[in-house]
């Protein structure tokens, strides 16, 4: 499968609609890409249903339907809004370059006016935030809800979500979609409810239908400030306990392996030890992660992690003790 960058779908649209015709030696040229791959963007533009076709010949090349020499007239508003869905959370991600933010925003300006609304609402409807939490877990299907909330965030109109909680009790809640977020495998629904502004994960609504009631949306909202101040505020909810250890090195890939993110690392000492600071969510769960590691890590706070590492130890070497009890009884014979 040929995955086609953001950035180079709406360069390539752009020079579409400055042009009447483009070539695939064109492309490659001012994209700085392989002429195949130019070809096979511009094949892969028109299979997304972008309404651009080939002209063959010595003087061929590729054309918008409609012509684009001043607009983007081309793309009907479902078309347009599908190229920002595609485009928008590259843009909104931290590592995007300036450029294709300019673009967009160019883009933006090039479409009919009665398009501009839905597409600015599509490349703003979600975010990519590349931070994980905690260990990092395989990827995951998209949630089957996930186009009707896109629907919604875009459209400005509020949901009846069915939502499962952690605890497993489904509840029936009215929200007002503001946004998506993609952070690590996981999708975020960003929403105002009555009680405030809250996350749901898209793998736990059970089913979500669409009303005709408009979203209530504060003037000069940004997803991407909102979602960092909702992240923020569970960060502050989820870590309750702070290990302070110092660890040997030839463990601390060891180490990262088991709390991810969760993890600060210091200088080195003279020693050759390393001091740590680890987040978590509660001194049981914590020890647990940390007892395979005793090899290599001396956890020096607080009293109540160590306290439970002394417990975790006990109880293996009694489990263990017994268990060679009787493997050495059994092997004695009849």
């Amino acid at each position: 499968m040929h995955i086609m960058k953001s950035d180079r779908l709406v360069a390539i649209l752009l020079m579409l609609q400055r042009r009447e015709q483009v070539t695939a030696a064109e492309v490659a040229r001012e994209l700085e890409v392989s002429e195949r791959t130019a070809r096979r963007d511009l094949d892969a533009l028109g299979m997304a249903g972008i309404p651009i076709y080939s002209v063959q010949g010595r003087s061929g090349g590729w054309r918008l339907l409609g012509g684009g020499r001043t607009d983007l007239s081309g793309l009907t508003e479902s078309e347009s809004r599908a190229l920002f869905l595609v485009a928008g959370p590259a843009a909104t991600a931290g590592s995007a370059a300036p450029e294709l933010k300019a673009a967009l925003r160019k883009l933006v300006r090039a479409l009919p006016e009665s398009f501009r609304r839905p597409a600015e609402a599509a490349a703003s409807s979600m975010i990519v935030d590349s931070q994980p939490w905690g260990t990092g877990r395989t990827a995951e299907q998209p949630p089957p809800c996930l186009e009707v909330l896109q629907n919604a965030v875009i459209s400005g109109v509020q949901a009846q979500l069915s939502y499962v909680d952690s605890a497993g009790t489904e509840t029936e809640r009215i929200v007002e979609p503001l946004g998506l977020v993609a952070k690590g495998p996981r999708l975020y629904l960003v929403a105002h409810t009555e009680p405030g502004r809250r996350t749901f994960r898209l793998d736990r609504i059970a089913a979500v239908t669409l009303t005709d009631v408009p979203v209530r949306r504060v003037e000069g909202f940004d997803l991407t400030q909102s979602w960092r101040a909702l992240t923020d505020e569970a960060e502050r909810h989820r870590t309750v306990v702070e290990v302070h250890a110092n660890c040997d090195p030839a463990g601390l890939g060891f180490l990262q392996q088991a709390v991810g993110s969760d993890l600060e690392i210091g200088q080195a000492r003279s020693d050759g030890r390393i001091p740590v600071v680890i987040h978590a969510p509660s001194e049981y769960g914590i020890a647990g992660h940390l007892a395979g590691l005793v090899e290599w890590l001396d956890v020096t706070s607080p009293p109540g992690v160590r306290d439970k590492l002394r417990m975790i130890g006990a109880g293996l070497t009694e489990r263990y003790a017994t268990l060679d009890g009787v493997v050495s009884r059994n092997d004695e014979g009849p």
